[in-house]
């Protein structure tokens, strides 16, 4: 029998069994192995709405499972959130068909703006690969890497941004070094977008230089929460060109998002690596 293979731009994708089924294995695997924690889902508005998060975990990612599948459970398919993803992981074979049906789609405004207009929720991660693969030492840190984009979806959509941190699941794994110069130099930048090609510490395998698949993450214990939404004062196109806004709303973001962090973590340090009790 053939596999579909998924169009990563068609927002028909997402199937409600497969949200559920999928809901229920994370219920069973994830959120206990990482006794996960999601605080303040009464922070999500109802209609469109621009999730921000902190990325972490390299493409573990077990965060963005989290939050969705309590957000889901709690607040209904309303607060589901369709995720932008790079498009050439998407497009892989088994990735395409597991992720697709539960709305992943491909990583563009114009993708993201349809999801918009139609009054629902997305999911960015303005910090993309530089975050997500930053080194251990960093684990506590929202690193954006000086982008802006996601300000101006929000702008010109009309729509408020609500920030998500979340604490610990950069410890999940180990990143001992990020490797951008040698990133530049294979011309991964170039070609794949990627701006690092981190040295880590996994297991099985040991060392390793890239994102292994499969590996045994750590069972770090992860907590997330959702912050009060940044409503805008002006919005519109005009709101969206005018750069200077644009970074005084970029800074209180990241802002806002730091000082949670750092208040998570505060409560972390002297639980151990893992933040166990």
């Amino acid at each position: 029998m053939r596999v579909r293979h998924y169009d990563i731009d068609d927002l028909g994708n997402r199937d409600p069994v497969a949200v559920e089924r999928f809901c229920a294995l994370v219920r069973r695997t994830l959120i206990p192995y990482h006794r996960a924690v999601v605080r303040r889902l009464d922070h999500i508005p109802d209609g469109a709405a621009l999730y921000v998060a902190n990325h972490n975990a390299s493409i573990y990612t077990p965060d963005t499972y989290i939050f969705c599948v309590e957000a889901f459970g709690q607040r209904g398919m309303d607060a589901l959130p369709y995720g932008l993803m790079h498009e050439w992981l998407l497009d892989r074979p088994v990735i395409n068909q597991i992720l697709s049906p539960l709305g992943a789609v491909r990583a563009s405004h114009a993708n993201a703006d349809r999801i918009l207009s139609r009054g629902q929720k997305v999911l960015v991660y303005p910090g993309g690969d530089v975050e997500a693969m930053r080194s251990y030492r960093d684990r506590y840190r929202v690193n954006f890497d000086g982008r802006r984009g996601f300000v101006r979806l929000a702008l010109k959509n009309r729509v408020p941004m609500v920030p998500v941190v979340t604490c610990g699941a950069h410890a999940s794994i180990l990143i001992l070094r990020t490797n951008g110069d040698l990133a530049r130099k294979l011309g991964l930048d170039r070609r794949v977008r990627l701006k690092v090609l981190p040295l880590m510490l996994v297991v099985p395998w040991g060392l390793t230089v890239g994102p292994p698949m499969p590996f045994l993450p750590f069972p770090s214990q992860i907590t997330t929460e959702v912050l009060e939404p940044v409503v805008p004062a002006r919005t519109g196109p005009d709101a969206a060109a005018d750069e200077d806004y644009v970074a005084s709303l970029a800074i209180e973001v990241e802002a806002r998002m730091q000082a949670t962090m750092d208040r998570l973590a505060a409560e972390r340090r002297g639980r151990g690596w893992l933040g166990r009790r």
